[in-house]
């Protein structure tokens, strides 16, 4: 691998042959020597996942200047893990997963294998970013997508990240994108969430499907918001996921235990 370029180290959750991927790895090409390492099939909904009970393998699939492709039979997590322990000579200078088929706004970034990547990144200490495209159709045009990849990516390779913060990229399928959005998160739950069918050998079973409730929809500050105007928002996450104001509100029950401690002995 050459040490004279940025290494961009890239996955996905769709598998190694979704189109999302392919766009992804072509778009930003310009910024350095990329290397995708993604599951050999679909790794939807798996979150920060790891694969502890089977033997993991990794197999190139292509190669040339600057440019390779391997698949593995893990997850997304176990991709950037692969790469970093066994296929890298060097520390990535970016990590950067999808394009997802299908939005990760709003509390969809719990369970998504894309940002699951993202937050090993992070994890690690590297400038990490997940791009997620709202359509879930496998053929679906990303049409627009890849300037806007190319603005974030070419951003944030010469600016980097904060320590421990990782970005969420949501691009809306419209006809004219608006521009981006520095958002939060918005709150909200997903109802309805299986649905009663019958599978292929006529039993039936249950499909997960759902629909998402948003909470608070006129808060223009969310990347919910940003979304249905057309605009690409871009969330900052965190991996400490300690709520710091609580710290001293649930202090009582360190002194209760201990209180309880104290009447035992």
């Amino acid at each position: 691998m050459s040490n004279k370029k940025p290494l961009i180290l890239v996955t996905n959750d769709d598998g190694v042959d979704a189109k999302g991927i392919y766009v992804l790895s072509q778009a930003i090409r310009e910024f350095g020597e990329v290397v995708v390492v993604a599951p050999d099939s679909a790794r939807s909904g798996q979150s920060s996942a790891i694969t502890p009970n089977k033997a993991m393998k990794i197999e190139k699939v292509y190669q040339e200047d600057d440019f390779s492709i391997y698949k593995t039979n893990g997850t997304p997590v176990d991709c950037i893990k692969l790469a970093m322990n066994t296929l890298l000579d060097r520390k990535p200078d970016l990590i950067v997963s999808g394009v997802n088929h299908g939005s990760n706004s709003a509390v969809c970034v719990i369970y998504s294998g894309t940002m699951g990547a993202v937050m090993e990144g992070c994890i690690n200490e590297i400038d990490s970013i997940g791009f997620s495209f709202c359509s879930e159709k496998h053929d679906t045009d990303f049409a627009g997508a890849e300037n806007y990849i190319k603005l974030i990516v070419d951003n944030i390779l010469k600016n980097g990240l904060e320590k421990g913060v990782c970005l969420n990229v949501n691009i809306p399928q419209t006809e004219e994108l608006k521009g981006v959005k520095i958002c939060r998160q918005a709150a909200g739950y997903w109802t309805k969430e299986y649905e009663l069918k019958t599978d292929e050998s006529g039993n039936e079973a249950y499909w997960l499907t759902g629909y998402f409730h948003n909470i608070e929809p006129d808060a223009e500050d969310t990347d919910e918001w940003a979304l249905s105007r057309g605009f690409v928002s871009v969330v900052p996450c965190v991996i400490d996921i300690t709520a710091y104001n609580q710290l001293k509100r649930l202090s009582y029950l360190e002194q209760s235990l201990k209180l309880s401690e104290a009447i035992v002995n």
